[in-house]
């Protein structure tokens, strides 16, 4: 069985439109471009054909992903969430010992993960050695840039 995917209901509803966007109405513009393209002559030689079609696989496979990963997904209640360990969902602030920075990150879902916001995911080098961890750890970061220490300053409860 596969791990949860854990989302913020946030996460889950943009997760959500984007499937109802693919199959309402994504897929019949592709099929309109197929139909379109089969018009003008020899499929052999059609590249509009073949793009349209490259398109609708692309887009049902990702209509497939959608379904998979909404089948995994445990929406994080932030009203169960604690503020004395790092979960997913928690919102963290760290002193970057390498840097002398504070910094503070959101950790979440894999899904929803976007390290230019500071949202990094529960399966990153970084979120994954946060995890279980209490305000005044310290954390070492194996990642593939080299090891990292940074200090757990407080865990903040999201807003």
């Amino acid at each position: 069985m596969s791990q949860p995917i854990y989302l913020t209901q946030d996460g889950l509803n943009k997760l959500e439109e984007e499937l109802h966007y693919l199959k309402a109405t994504k897929r019949g513009e592709v099929a309109e471009r197929i139909k379109e393209a089969r018009g003008f002559g020899d499929l052999s030689e059609n590249s509009e054909y073949d793009a349209a079609c490259e398109e609708s696989a692309m887009v049902e496979a990702r209509i497939r992903t959608l379904e998979e990963q909404l089948k995994l997904v445990k929406v994080v209640d932030h009203t169960e969430l604690k503020s004395d360990v790092i979960q997913v969902g928690s919102v963290v602030r760290v002193l970057d010992c390498e840097f002398d920075e504070e910094i503070e990150y959101s950790i979440v879902g894999m899904t929803e993960s976007d390290p230019k916001q500071n949202k990094i995911s529960d399966q990153s080098p970084v979120g994954k050695a946060f995890l279980g961890h209490k305000a005044g750890d310290e954390v070492v970061v194996t990642a593939p840039g080299g090891e990292y220490t940074y200090k757990i300053l407080a865990i903040v409860l999201p807003q």
